[in-house]
């Protein structure tokens, strides 16, 4: 007689258990969601502020600044030609009273004892271009090094951005396998508490015990992954260690792709600096060529020189000066100058294929880069669905198994699909931002 009783207090408690356990613990998680109260201190850091910390600390931005710096000085060394250049002489001679020379040279066989100072100036007056060529070809040169400087700087940015956007995206991840794992640990406490009232068998704590050794393993996988992936992003910003960050989000709502890539194709041609880098090298390579053909030209130029001899012979005034032009005429040189000019035609050439080579391969990265983006946004409308039809079906199947009309392995293959879709959804979200700062360093967009 008092079975009755007793029945109707376990089902009692049992109701209450299953009314207990909300469904919402499979909600995805925020990524954003604060650390634990006893987790170290974390350092704020935002996406801008990772790209200025990379720029200031990265070696290869030093580099190329260096280059540019080599760059400047070689074109001065080449402009220096088109200056006149000046220096002072000191000169002292002591010889025997009417001494000549006799071997060694043609020049002035007199010798006189002597003591003068004096000053020489010489300017090129022209080459016919071959000395403008050259300043031309290294003012390009100089280009070419500022766009290549530039071409480090959007590698970097680019790396450091996908380090961020990993670590964020490790980081949604944690947070919805350790959500997982508290609605695991709640169904596991149900299922026993029913086990003990003998309203559920031992087989289905069995399965509750699985699924939540299934979700722990998820969940030190992905800390694993967040761990590796702040490694990865510390070692990017130059810390020799791993740094807690606390990384800072821009929320916004995702913007449809472009529905044409030509229009970005002929962006990036025009402000991609590998291939600005690569037309400036052309330009180098064209102007250094022509002034090899000019090595075959005349050249023209003029000195004049002045001074005063405090010590000479008493036949000799006491000052001295003189100017004169020179024309160099080259006639023969073993077809040297052909050969230089001929190599330089050559290496122009191979800088014109280099740049056709650059633009083919950046249309199809750009193409490819808006095909991805098109891509992941149609896969966020589809992660949504998938969300909501999993969230749908778990709540379907967790009353059906309060219930008593559906099984333990229904209720975790639900919770296990709707896992999975809030890991899809997470991922989806973060693919589709990186592809988008994909396509904007393919176009070469400036920041």
């Amino acid at each position: 007689m008092n079975a009755r009783p007793i029945r109707t207090l376990r089902q009692g408690l049992a109701t209450f258990l299953l009314l207990a356990a909300p469904v919402a613990a499979q909600s995805p998680a925020n990524p954003t969601a604060p650390a634990a109260a006893n987790a170290p201190a974390s350092l704020p850091l935002s996406r801008k502020q990772a790209e200025a910390l990379a720029l200031k600390t990265n070696p290869q931005i030093t580099i190329g600044r260096l280059r540019m710096l080599e760059a400047a000085q070689f074109a001065r060394e080449q402009r220096s030609a088109l200056l006149p250049s000046a220096y002072l002489s000191l000169t002292g001679v002591g010889a025997s009273d009417h001494a000549r020379i006799a071997a060694g040279g043609l020049n002035n066989p007199i010798i006189y004892p002597r003591i003068a100072t004096g000053s020489t100036v010489s300017q090129l007056l022209t080459d016919f271009g071959r000395t403008t060529n050259l300043v031309s070809s290294a003012k390009a040169s100089l280009k070419a090094e500022e766009e290549s400087s530039a071409a480090t700087t959007a590698q970097i940015v680019m790396a450091v951005d996908q380090a961020f956007y990993n670590a964020l995206e490790t980081r949604a991840l944690l947070a919805v396998a350790r959500q997982t794992v508290e609605a695991r640990q709640l169904l596991v406490d149900k299922v026993s508490a029913l086990a003990h009232a003998k309203l559920k068998s031992d087989l289905d704590l069995s399965f509750a015990k699985v699924d939540l050794a299934r979700a722990k393993l998820l969940e030190l996988e992905t800390r694993s992954n967040a761990d590796a992936s702040l490694a990865t992003l510390s070692a990017i910003l130059g810390y020799p260690d791993q740094q807690n960050f606390d990384l800072v989000e821009a929320q916004r709502e995702p913007e449809e792709p472009e529905a044409d890539a030509t229009p970005l194709i002929l962006a990036a041609m025009r402000q991609r600096p590998e291939i600005l880098s690569l037309e400036d090298q052309v330009e180098a390579a064209r102007k250094f060529g022509q002034a090899e053909h000019d090595l075959s030209k005349p050249t023209v130029s003029a000195l004049g020189t002045v001074g005063v001899a405090p010590v000479r012979n008493e036949n000799l005034p006491n000052w001295y000066g003189a100017v004169g032009v020179n024309l160099n005429v080259p006639l023969f040189n073993g077809f040297l100058y052909n050969a230089r000019a001929k190599t330089a035609d050559l290496e122009t050439e191979v800088a014109k294929q280099k740049l056709l080579d650059a633009r083919n391969n950046i249309a199809r990265d750009v193409r490819t880069s808006w095909l991805d983006s098109r891509r992941a946004f149609e896969r966020l409308s589809l992660t949504k669905q998938l969300g909501e039809q999993a969230e749908l079906g778990l709540r379907l199947a967790e009353a059906r198994y309060n219930l008593g009309l559906g099984s333990i392995v229904e209720l975790g293959q639900a919770a296990l699909q709707k896992t999975e879709a809030d890991i899809a959804a997470t991922d989806a979200l973060y693919r589709y931002r990186l592809t988008r700062l994909v396509l904007a360093y393919t176009m070469g967009e400036p920041r």
